[in-house]
């Protein structure tokens, strides 16, 4: 009785956050379009017809309808399902490496608003402010509630990446966005120095190899530039989950 228990249980918090990157998925979409995400019904982009709720059931519906509209037979993008699964599989990790807390809850909430800004800046190529101010706001809660690293390393990681990088983007114009840059302040605010570099170095590997295959395809010249958001985002995740095992692992190589 009690695997069952908990087997509801992990259950709940996979389907809650899939519900809510289900929503995401509609900010994604309106917020670049200047479209409320507040007001609103969901439309099929395609015929413009209202979605009814068993239209919008995370994961399960795209499957059942064969990723295809119910009445105009559009096809629906993979990333809907894909997006909303990961919401899910987030949740559990948050709820794992945390606990049922505040901790987790504000580490899903910057899990969330960075899946966002990786999505916009794919699209787009833009991160909107709103975002980076959103993640400062989460930053500044989680040092209010007395979690997460010291006050010192907080406002050390606000500039420790940051700086750098506008300081390459002055020599070297281009180098990065100005919401790149924005990005890694705030999100040095939340993780704290050490943190903060081992997201930046995660994100420039990522990114780095990227880059390689692009050249090698021959999908990308050498000047031309892709979206850098989404390697930040996920060197951010990535560091938040394991950049203290990935940090000890490292300097014991070197029985520090």
């Amino acid at each position: 009785m009690m695997y069952i228990a908990k087997g509801f249980l992990w259950f709940f918090v996979f389907w809650a956050g899939a519900c809510i990157f289900s929503f995401l998925n509609v900010i994604v979409y309106r917020l670049p379009k200047k479209i409320s995400f507040v007001t609103g019904r969901s439309r099929c982009p395609a015929c413009g017809e209202t979605l009814c709720w068993y239209d919008m059931v995370p994961v399960l519906n795209w499957f059942y309808l064969r990723g295809r509209c119910r009445r105009c037979k559009a096809k629906i993008s993979p990333r809907y399902p894909a997006v909303e699964c990961l919401g899910g599989i987030l949740a559990l990790l948050c709820v794992v490496q945390f606990g049922f807390s505040v901790q987790a809850a504000l580490a899903f909430a910057l899990l969330s608003t960075l899946t966002v800004i990786a999505l916009i800046d794919a699209d787009t190529m833009e991160i909107p402010n709103g975002l980076v101010l959103l993640v400062l706001a989460l930053a500044a809660a989680a040092w209010i509630c007395g979690m997460g690293p010291a006050p010192k390393s907080r406002l050390i990681g606000l500039i420790c990446v940051s700086a750098p990088m506008l300081l390459l983007t002055l020599a070297v114009p281009g180098a990065f966005g100005g919401g790149d840059i924005k990005l890694m302040a705030a999100a040095g605010l939340f993780l704290g120095w050490k943190l903060s570099l081992i997201a930046m170095f995660l994100a420039v590997l990522a990114g780095g190899l990227y880059g390689i295959y692009l050249l090698a395809a021959k999908k990308k010249g050498r000047k031309e530039h892709f979206a850098f958001g989404p390697f930040l985002c996920a060197g951010i995740a990535a560091a938040l989950f394991w950049g203290g095992s990935l940090l000890e692992w490292y300097l014991g190589l070197y029985s520090l």
